[in-house]
């Protein structure tokens, strides 16, 4: 009698128990599965949003800088808006503040900003921007400021080369800030026809040459990673004494 109970404690699975065990096993293999593939889901989505929205940040900073760093030279136009492309005359960051463009050791940069229609993208354009080379000759400044035009309206393959692709847009506003109230920057109110001292004046309508006391950048989001809607924001002069309302 004890040989035969041991022999029964020593009997294994029987089929049924050992296919109910693996079927167990891979049921909680394909929970196991879903669970990771949606949390690597979620990671790359979160990633996604975050590349986003620091693209779109870096290129909100950008436009704050170049702005910031306006280079108010006599006789020369420091930001003209022509209702595609604004164009903005800039210090260099290699070189500080000067007076004139002529002067030793003096540099500044042209640059400009543009919204591209592009039925590729989402929204079905870019934000796009532009620079020159540090300029130290008004003529050189002369070119790179009608080039920076060019580059707004008809740009060649080489131009499009310099340019870098900020996010996609919708479209773009722009208002400015001038005698204590927002206008249209192409209104009459705001738009003077001086020629610079350098001669000739530029193609076109050339903007009040003093700085506007502010800027209203209104960007238009597509649906994206990065959120949809209206994004406003407002530069206003560092030497003004007074935000602009």
């Amino acid at each position: 009698m004890i040989k035969n109970s041991a022999k029964h404690m020593v009997q294994g699975f029987t089929l049924i128990e050992v296919l109910v065990a693996i079927s167990v096993m891979a049921l909680m293999s394909l929970m196991v599965w879903r669970g990771l593939d949606g949390m690597l889901r979620t990671q790359s989505s979160l990633q996604t949003r975050a590349d986003e929205v620091r693209t779109l940040q870096a290129g909100l900073a950008q436009w704050q800088t170049d702005h910031d760093q306006l280079a108010e030279l006599p006789g020369t136009p420091s930001w003209d808006w022509d209702g595609r492309v604004l164009r903005l005359t800039r210090r260099s960051a290699e070189q500080p503040a000067t007076n004139h463009i002529n002067a030793p050791g003096a540099s500044i940069r042209v640059v400009a900003w543009t919204w591209r229609t592009d039925p590729g993208r989402p929204g079905g354009g870019d934000w796009l921007r532009w620079q020159s080379d540090p300029l130290s000759q008004r003529q050189d400044w002369q070119s790179a400021w009608n080039l920076a035009q060019q580059w707004g309206q008809t740009p060649n393959d080489d131009m499009r080369a310099g340019q870098v692709q900020i996010h996609p847009l919708s479209g773009w506003q722009l208002f400015v800030h001038r005698g204590g109230s927002w206008a249209n920057p192409l209104s009459s109110d705001v738009v003077s026809t001086n020629p610079t001292q350098a001669g000739a004046p530029l193609a076109g309508k050339i903007p009040d040459p003093n700085t506007p006391d502010g800027v209203r950048l209104v960007l238009s989001l597509p649906p994206g990673p990065a959120g949809t809607g209206t994004l406003s924001m407002d530069w206003v002069r560092p030497t003004l004494s007074g935000a602009a309302s």
